[in-house]
């Protein structure tokens, strides 16, 4: 049985991960989306699920596989493809499209099927879902109407405003020079935020095991910050915080997530964001946690209690040239 990865080969990620099923002598395949062009897939969905995938002179068969590591991008934009006009963007849609509907169909272990990922590319509705998990989260509206941001504004006095979509975004404190741009709003929907004060945490939660990291800084956004560096240290959550992140992850059928918490100076809690493909490598060289080493475990022993609950389908499909 072996594992597969698929995305960019010099993606940080997905390189330690590769790196560290290598030192588990795990057998390890590699669906680099730079060479999509040269890559074929055969699909057969009946009462099994089977095929193969061509790239170049090696061949992969889909049913040795026992688990993947999904982080793969946009491959109609890469430069590769891009420079190959209508037919290798075609290409590349529809080996996407038919990778991305085995994934959800394996009995292997996906870390992560696109279904259980689909949540954050709405913000507010997951937003939704973490509240329904037992999360504390800031109010929030979503609007176009520049006076309900100002009413919204006035009220919490202090706010935030971010991106709806899983585009990553930075997270900004409004100010009195942006009552100017409120008159766009009516072309382009917004979220705004009651901005919690507190402390952040991202915590990375891999199948049972939970890595917290507190992280110290003054910026609306410590990814971004310009004066100072975000201090980020490992730390442990209670037993019952820890407990409520995994059961989150494990309720969302992510076996890979990255859960962005704040607490307050008064002690509560505040969950904004789980993310299903983290970028953990940033996370793991500050603070020491082995977290590619436990998501490469995961893989390595494979086991899928992670399923997919997509319908059954029947047909052949195959990568057009």
């Amino acid at each position: 049985m072996l594992v597969l990865l698929w995305g960019l080969e010099d993606d940080a990620p997905l390189s330690e991960v590769r790196d560290q099923l290598d030192l588990l002598n795990a057998p390890v395949r590699f669906i680099d989306q730079r060479r999509v062009l040269e890559t074929e897939i055969e699909l057969e969905v009946g009462t099994t699920v089977e095929g193969r995938i061509r790239i170049g002179n090696e061949n992969i068969p889909l049913a040795e596989v026992s688990a993947v590591y999904v982080r793969c991008y946009e491959s109609v934009r890469l430069p590769e493809v891009a420079a190959g006009g209508i037919a290798a963007k075609r290409h590349a849609a529809q080996l996407h499209d038919i990778l991305a509907s085995w994934t959800e169909l394996t009995s292997a272990l996906v870390v992560n099927r696109f279904s259980a990922s689909a949540a954050n590319g709405s913000k507010p509705y997951q937003l939704k879902q973490i509240r329904n998990f037992g999360w504390s989260i800031p109010e929030t509206l979503i609007t176009t109407d520049p006076d309900e941001a100002r009413a919204f504004w006035e009220r919490h006095r202090e706010v935030v405003y971010k991106s709806i979509s899983s585009i990553r975004s930075r997270v900004s404190r409004l100010r009195p020079d942006h009552a100017e741009r409120f008159a766009d709003l009516v072309s382009c929907p917004t979220q705004f935020q009651q901005y919690i004060p507190g402390t952040d945490y991202r915590v990375h939660v891999i199948d049972d095991k939970v890595f917290a990291s507190e992280v110290r800084c003054d910026a609306d956004d410590y990814r971004y910050s310009v004066n100072e560096a975000p201090k980020i240290h490992a730390c442990t959550l209670s037993p019952g915080l820890e407990e409520q992140c995994r059961s989150m992850a494990a309720a969302m059928n992510l076996p890979l997530a990255g859960i962005d918490l704040r607490r307050t100076p008064q002690g509560e809690w505040f969950c904004f964001e789980v993310n299903p493909s983290p970028a953990f490598i940033y996370y793991e060289q500050v603070t020491g946690q082995p977290i590619g080493q436990a998501l490469a475990l995961l893989l390595a022993n494979a086991a899928p209690k992670y399923t997919s609950k997509a319908p059954a389908y029947s047909g052949a499909y195959g990568a057009e040239n």
